[in-house]
């Protein structure tokens, strides 16, 4: 199955300013997200940040949200989003869900188990999630495969939404997240 324009919404898991030091390539992560969140928002899918317990571990990173001004931004108690009950409805009416953030083995684990027992395609962003322990990541990635999420790259996400070359929408996108330096 291949990701869709019009079917698809982007979760982005708990990138909040206290949590992310802790993990692996933090740097990275937020660069990869944000890049991945621009992205989501030029294709038109609808965006969610999700937060946990933001009084305590603060919120989402700035870099993160002006990416994405119009995204619904919940907060949550419980690790998985779908626990938590606090999707808005623009994501989760659609059928396909890309998912990144952190970290790996816990939130976005639980998160994306809960989404395929509700129905949902889901693709994991495996270059766009993170956990404190690199093994922890991997170990993620093996049981989100196992229970029947499909692990991408931004790329894939970036060019399967395109669908194809040519036309204005292919050169913006080109010029935005294709040509130059890459995070």
């Amino acid at each position: 199955m291949l990701m869709q324009r019009r079917e698809a919404g982007l979760l982005v898991v708990d990138i909040q300013d206290k949590l992310l030091p802790a993990v692996h390539d933090a740097d990275g992560l937020l660069a990869r997200s944000r890049w991945l969140v621009g992205v989501a928002r030029d294709h038109g899918l609808p965006i969610a940040f999700s937060e946990q317990y933001p009084r305590g571990l603060g919120g989402t990173l700035a870099a993160l949200r002006e990416a994405a001004p119009e995204a619904d931004v919940v907060d949550k108690l419980h690790f998985s989003c779908v626990a938590a009950g606090c999707l808005p409805p623009a994501l989760m009416e659609k059928r396909q869900i890309i998912v990144c953030g952190m970290e790996a083995h816990v939130c976005v684990l639980q998160t994306v188990i809960e989404l395929l027992a509700a129905g949902k395609q889901v693709f994991v962003a495996a270059d766009a999630i993170s956990s404190r322990k690199p093994a922890d990541i991997e170990l993620a990635v093996e049981r989100m495969r196992t229970a029947g999420a499909v692990i991408v790259s931004r790329e894939m996400v970036l060019f399967e939404l395109l669908e194809k070359s040519g036309g204005e929408h292919f050169k913006l996108m080109s010029q935005r997240y294709l040509i130059g330096e890459q995070p």
